[in-house]
């Protein structure tokens, strides 16, 4: 049996201000039509479907099209859980209504010990839910001292396992941060001071364990404890990451194996740095140049109008950085290099707009005006 697992997928996200939602329905497009082409027995989402609680209108209708696609038409079923971002009781409505459709939302913790089953061919894989929690709802709830993340988890875990049965194969789906594993700029903490971090031993009893929160896909522990990561970048962070969703087979004997399949968004994310003629310069041959860029400009000297000139050949830079002002000094020196004196300052607009330095003499002049100037000022007092 084969099922597909994604996760934080943020349906309605923004970034600098610009909407991402249109390249997240080209990449769950991806994920459909990756599906009609190699079907599966199941696609998991675990956690962080939309981008907040109360998500906008449009990022719903994406997922409602992708839901009627994928458990309609392919009648492929869906299990997800809701994560951090997500409103569970929002995202869970009328569940027991949608299962008979294909659409499988385990999204209160009494669900989490009864499982979704598939059979195929004597083979019978049991989906397990942890909806995102933190330890303050796992106290009320179970009447149980649970002090952190990671005793809550210990025990949700513990109380799932003790229903496991022998002759399944049992997947757990949870939305967490395991201890050791790599974060990203884009993941909202789940606590401070580190006290979220889950020991990936809870999650030894499964035969899998389909994780969401963290973007980039890792396991931790073994092959089988494994985050997807997010189906696209959300951050200028994760320029380096390989965005995708994970193919888990289970063989004959009950083994199970991952690949992860790529997906790619219409603009990628990527962090362009030197100075500005060499980037204007190779903007105007990048194949990808309405990716969304940060840009780190090298130039040592003030630039008139930097983004204008950026988005000339990159029209989607979102970010600006200027660490080339501050090279090579330590922070008092860098303090004073960003207060220099008129003279410095006027220097670097002449040599913007005139594309040339000053003269001796149109030097000489300009300490000549500014020192009247002064003058001015000090009688003026």
């Amino acid at each position: 049996m084969k099922f597909l697992h994604t996760s934080d997928w943020h349906l309605g996200r923004h970034f600098h201000n610009i909407s991402l939602l249109d390249d997240q329905k080209a990449v769950l497009e991806q994920i459909s039509a990756y599906i009609e082409s190699n079907p599966v027995d199941a696609l998991v989402i675990a956690g962080d479907i939309y981008d907040r609680t109360v998500p906008p209108s449009a990022a719903v209708d994406v997922m409602s099209d992708f839901v009627e696609k994928v458990c309609g038409e392919l009648n492929t079923p869906i299990v997800l859980i809701p994560g951090n971002h997500d409103g569970a009781a929002r995202l869970g409505f009328a569940a027991q209504q949608l299962k008979s459709s294909g659409l499988h939302i385990i999204h209160e913790l009494d669900q989490m010990t009864n499982p979704v089953l598939f059979e195929k061919d004597g083979q019978t894989l049991a989906f397990y839910g942890l909806p995102y929690t933190d330890p303050e709802r796992v106290r009320h709830q179970f009447q149980v001292p649970v002090k952190d993340h990671n005793q809550a988890y210990e025990f949700l875990t513990q109380e799932i396992a003790s229903k496991l049965k022998s002759g399944h194969v049992n997947v757990l789906i949870s939305h967490c941060f395991v201890d050791g594993a790599s974060g990203s700029d884009s993941e909202r903490p789940l606590a401070i001071g580190g006290s979220e971090r889950v020991d990936h031993q809870h999650f030894a009893p499964f035969d899998y364990v389909a994780l969401g929160h963290l973007h980039q896909p890792q396991f931790k522990g073994k092959q089988t404890i494994r985050y997807s990561g997010s189906i696209m970048k959300y951050s200028f962070s994760e320029q380096f990451h390989n965005k995708g969703m994970t193919l888990v087979n289970v063989d004959d004997d009950g083994e199970v194996h991952t690949e992860q399949i790529s997906l790619t968004a219409p603009h990628d994310m990527r962090v362009v740095e030197g100075c500005m003629a060499d980037i204007l310069q190779s903007g105007q041959i990048d194949p990808n140049s309405h990716d969304y860029i940060q840009v780190r400009l090298m130039d040592t000297h003030a630039i008139l109008d930097p983004m204008e000139k950026l988005r000339s050949v990159y029209p989607n830079v979102l970010h600006l950085e200027k660490p080339g002002m501050l090279v090579n000094l330590d922070q008092p020196l860098a303090k004073a290099r960003l207060a220099r004196g008129e003279l410095e300052m006027f220097a670097d607009f002449f040599l913007e707009v005139q594309q040339h330095p000053l003269s001796d003499d149109q030097q000489d002049a300009m300490k000549q005006l500014l020192r009247q100037m002064q003058k001015g000022e000090e009688n003026d007092k």
